[in-house]
């Protein structure tokens, strides 16, 4: 027997590692764990006290030991029983809450993994599994598009017949076999689609209204290079992946310090929206964030880990205005969020600042 304790005693967190036991109580206290079942290293630790700990008694199963090895997970002796959900002396992080509901879609697609996918591999991704894991979640959480429009289809609209992992390195491809409702009634027949998985990104145009400057940034991208564009530099914004566990928001004032080393005074959002919805699973969270842009504030900047080498441009807005126009600007999210901005940009700068 083994007592689950933590996230892996919560109710959706069973129900994604098909797990079914006792409710138990365990003599002492956990210590952090506000990341637990997000990273391996997230798990809270055991301290002793006087409290107790709640607990399910359930037995090892082969998709529990399959989670356990993945994320790095070994049954600790604690008060005569074997607890699961607890991390060794030093991890745990701090004690903000924990996220039940995302580290169990996390599990879900851990689980979901074709059986011969060694555990190491899914460790080595499970940041990107993450990922992928909260833009499903914010997924179903959005609104639904072309109100009045289009109209709202039920969860059988679509049918999964068969889906497989043909790659699967930093990012994902998957093979789908389905059908779908037609616009005339009925379903189609069944049709082979291929898909790439990213997960969600923020992206941000930094503007200055009282200099009514912007800064935008310029890095090497290999999709141009393989294209054999003869410019693989290109122009964009500040932009990079939703980390599990972040807001769109907080992570795209975690990007502009990464990559311009820049304090945003003000989000304002622009429009959220899929770049390229046939086959890329991205969706974009666009801003414009206000900015004290002085000369000399743009230079060269990005992490080491990940070999970012960016150079940081300032212009005046109608610049960046006549480079789209004359077709100079090839990263789409950057003319969009030029155009979105000079539509608005007389109204954004007589609305008083928010904190």
């Amino acid at each position: 027997m083994i007592v689950l304790v933590g996230v892996l005693a919560d109710p959706g967190m069973l129900a994604a590692l098909d797990v079914t036991g006792t409710a138990v109580t365990v003599a002492g206290c956990l210590s952090g764990g506000a990341r637990a079942g997000l990273d391996r290293d997230g798990w809270p630790t055991l301290r002793d006290g006087t409290g107790q700990i709640a607990g399910i008694a359930t037995t090892m199963t082969p998709a529990l030991r399959r989670y356990a090895d993945v994320m790095g997970l070994e049954p600790v002796a604690w008060d005569g029983v074997s607890l699961l959900g607890v991390g060794l002396q030093g991890t745990g992080g701090d004690d903000a809450p924990a996220q039940p509901a995302l580290a169990a879609q996390i599990a879900a697609e851990i689980l979901d993994a074709a059986p011969d996918m060694e555990a190491d591999l899914l460790a080595r991704r499970l940041p990107m599994i993450g990922i992928w894991a909260a833009s499903r979640l914010r997924a179903r959480a959005m609104p639904a598009s072309g109100q009045g429009i289009v109209p709202l289809r039920d969860a059988t609209a679509v049918r999964t017949l068969r889906r497989d992992q043909l790659f699967a390195g930093y990012f994902a491809v998957e093979r789908l076999e389905l059908t779908h409702a037609l616009h005339q009634g009925g379903q189609s027949g069944p049709m082979m689609r291929e898909a790439f998985l990213m997960g969600d990104a923020a992206v941000l145009l930094p503007w200055d209204p009282v200099r009514d400057r912007v800064l935008v940034i310029e890095q090497f991208r290999l999709a141009p290079a393989l294209r054999g564009d003869p410019q693989p530099w290109l122009l964009e914004p500040i932009a990079g992946r939703v980390d599990a566990g972040e807001t769109p928001e907080a992570a795209i004032l975690r990007e502009a310090r990464e990559e311009a080393d820049l304090t945003i005074d003000r989000l304002i959002p622009a429009f959220h929206a899929y770049p390229s919805p046939g086959a890329v699973c991205e969706f974009l969270y666009q801003y414009v964030g206000i900015a004290d842009l002085p000369d000399g504030r743009a230079g060269i900047h990005g992490l080491d880990g990940e070999a970012e080498d960016i150079r940081g441009h300032l212009m005046a807005r109608s610049d960046l205005s006549a480079m789209v126009d004359a077709g100079r600007i090839t990263n789409g999210p950057l003319a969009m969020l030029s155009l979105w901005l000079d539509a608005r940009a007389d109204r954004l700068r007589g609305e008083p600042a928010r904190g």
